[in-house]
């Protein structure tokens, strides 16, 4: 998720990475279309054969003999910009971001192809013929940091907790249909699972991570806690601020370093994460030199704060990385579990009220490109009319659904941008009045029981103050009482959880290959579950029936039309007024850094793949850097942080 430009939970791990979530699925073809294994294969992938054979040796975008050591001071990110737990995965607390340094996984993401992964604590997977069941074989060297081994026993009780009640429905829904664990010795765990949407379960079970029986037995799951956690993975806790900052240390003894999936990777011997509640200070201070990578999420900021003596002469890099992911769903949310929002003749006149092109003119210097679709920038994005394909999906539907649906999919209105938005305004205002909201004496929309039509946007961060407040002003001219509201993120957080909010930005990226993931954000099931990403509180049949389909999917080009046509009744249904993307990472780090000569497709590449350079170091320190242009690559996509 991202919004304008602020950091949300979708650092991924960060703020909530959900890399599990993005939607996978299986290996081969069958003649019939549907998925499945012949026999235990190193890797799983959905739609067609893996990009690497058994015997590779390390990814394509990794150094291999990138060097180890050094470390990366960067900002934590995300809805509340501090923690009190290292505990991510359930409803309780705010925990610190990028805990899945800690934690290993069966298998691991390629990030060069869109939906492949690889042994990790898994040397193969087994997907059964009928597809309900995946059985994985565990390496007998794959180990806990405190040095005992990674069993059967501990997949079993992983998933037993992740499906349990405290578990945040991101993590524990998904898993709704894996019905049972099961160990058939030490190092062979079988998963199985119920109901015909299994498309995706394999891939699902392969990423999530690895917890510790032994641990989480004499560990309490289900309560925030500032105890370092037992992990597998590549690094470990080394010292934390409660709330503001969390340095983690590599492991010299990670038992996995050495695999070709994790060659050329984790090459910091420290990775810090300092937290701040204020943009200004924190980008203060990675000018001073305090920190070393920033992600800047504020159209604003990258265009005038960064004019200084170190950018000028290549000490401090600006770059844009290109982002080829599908820049997701980031827009004002609006709540319709509340009863002034259900009627969608409420939520289109919303959307045209706000201005998009004055904003993106005035505002952000002209480097955002509009939203309109949930899966904006990639091919799953509803264009034209329905095709006979979409039509064969939609027709069963034809007496729940709005006509629109079944023409050119809902767009944005469009302004000239010059600030004159009162044809938008007059439409919003007769469409409000259609669904009884009237004016009264003074203007006012009122309705029948005389209560005036008012929304509060919630917020918890000042800088976005910019672009709610010209919003919430033309609300108010066509009789609406609006205003924005800053809470303190933990409130905010809180409130969020608990849906309690009239509207609040967010922003929501699906995977490359959207799957069982989709349920956490549109399903009934998530609108009901407290702390599900369902902000709107959409809950339709239609929406739930065309998300199965995306699901059950056998092929890329099944996939695209049931997104082609669930995109058509997500934007005719107006959940969100939508905001904009860009295809690309704004990014400025302190130039003692070197990174491969390709970055991964689908990731930045940061934390994973660059290195820090000790003669680039010793340069910088002794003020004679060398000399480096900022990169003005202007790529394809997004999920996370909200971009203002």
């Amino acid at each position: 998720m991202t919004l304008l430009e602020r950091p949300t939970r979708s650092r991924a791990a960060a703020g909530a990475k959900l890399s599990f979530l993005a939607a996978l699925a299986l290996l081969f073809s069958m003649p019939d279309g549907g998925l499945a294994q012949a026999e235990p294969r190193h890797g799983l992938s959905i739609f067609g054969e893996l990009k690497y054979p058994p015997d590779f040796k390390h990814f394509d975008y990794v150094n291999p003999d990138a060097p180890k050591g050094g470390r990366i001071v960067t900002m934590g990110t995300g809805d509340v910009n501090t923690f009190d737990s290292f505990n991510q995965f359930i409803v309780k607390g705010d925990a610190a971001q990028d805990l899945d340094l800690l934690f290993d996984s069966l298998m691991v993401r390629a990030q060069d192809e869109p939906d492949a992964v690889y042994g990790l604590v898994a040397q193969t997977a087994d997907v059964a013929p009928d597809r309900m069941s995946v059985t994985f074989k565990l390496r007998p060297e794959a180990k806990f940091s405190d040095g005992t081994q990674i069993t059967a026993d501990d997949l079993v009780y992983t998933l037993s907790l992740l499906k349990s009640m405290a578990t945040r429905p991101q993590y524990s829904q998904p898993l709704h249909d894996v019905v049972k664990a099961e160990a058939l010795d030490p190092e062979t765990v079988r998963y199985t699972f119920q109901g015909k949407l299994v498309r995706d379960l394999p891939i699902l079970i392969a990423q999530l991570p690895v917890l510790s029986k032994a641990y989480y037995t004499a560990n309490p799951y289900d309560e925030t806690s500032l105890k370092p956690p037992l992990g597998s993975g590549p690094y470990r806790i080394k010292t934390f601020n409660s709330g503001s900052s969390i340095t983690y240390e590599r492991r010299n003894d990670y038992w996995a370093k050495d695999l070709p999936v994790n060659k050329g990777r984790f090459n910091f011997d420290e990775v810090r994460l300092d937290y701040y509640r204020d943009r200004t200070i924190e980008l203060e201070t990675l000018k001073s030199g305090n920190f070393d990578f920033r992600e800047e999420f504020s159209s604003l900021g990258w265009a005038t704060q960064y004019d200084i003596p170190a950018v000028r002469d290549g000490r401090l890099i600006k770059a844009l990385l290109p982002d080829r992911r599908p820049s997701g769903a980031q827009g004002y949310f609006i709540n319709t579990r509340r009863d002034k929002f259900k009627d969608p003749r409420v939520r289109a006149a919303l959307d045209l009220v706000f201005d998009f092109e004055w904003s993106n003119k005035k505002l952000f210097y002209g480097l955002y490109s509009r939203t309109t679709s949930y899966f904006e920038n990639s091919d799953m994005k509803a264009e034209g009319l329905p095709s006979p394909q979409e039509l064969a999906l939609l027709d069963p539907y034809k007496d729940k659904l709005p006509p629109e649906v079944f023409g050119e999919p809902y767009t944005p209105p469009v302004t000239d941008g010059s600030g004159n938005n009162r044809a938008n305004l007059k439409k919003a205002r007769d469409l409000l009045i259609s669904a009884g909201w009237k004016p009264d004496a003074e203007g006012k929309l009122r309705n029948a029981k005389g209560e005036q039509l008012s929304i509060e946007f919630l917020d918890f961060e000042a800088q976005f103050e910019r672009i709610t407040l010209p919003y919430v002003e033309n609300l108010k001219r066509i009789g609406i009482d609006a205003n924005w509201r800053l809470v303190d993120p933990a409130q905010y957080q809180q409130r969020l959880k608990s849906f309690d909010f009239d509207v609040t930005t967010q922003r929501f990226s699906l995977g490359l290959t959207p799957g069982v993931d989709m349920r956490a954000f549109l399903s009934c099931e998530a609108a009901k579950a407290q702390g599900s990403f369902n902000l709107a509180g959409i809950c339709d049949p239609v929406v739930d029936a065309l998300t199965d389909k995306v699901i059950a999917a056998k092929s890329r080009a099944e996939l695209t039309t049931a997104t082609h046509a669930l995109d058509r009744v997500l934007r005719a249904g107006h959940y969100w007024v939508p905001h904009w993307y860009k295809p690309f990472y704004s990014v400025a780090y302190w130039n003692k850094f070197s990174h491969p000569a390709v970055q991964p497709k689908y990731d930045s590449g940061v934390l994973d793949t660059w290195w820090f350079d000790a003669k680039k170091a010793a340069d910088l320190n002794s003020g004679k850097p060398e000399p480096q242009k900022a990169s003005q690559t202007t790529p394809n996509s997004t999920q996370q942080p909200v971009k203002q």
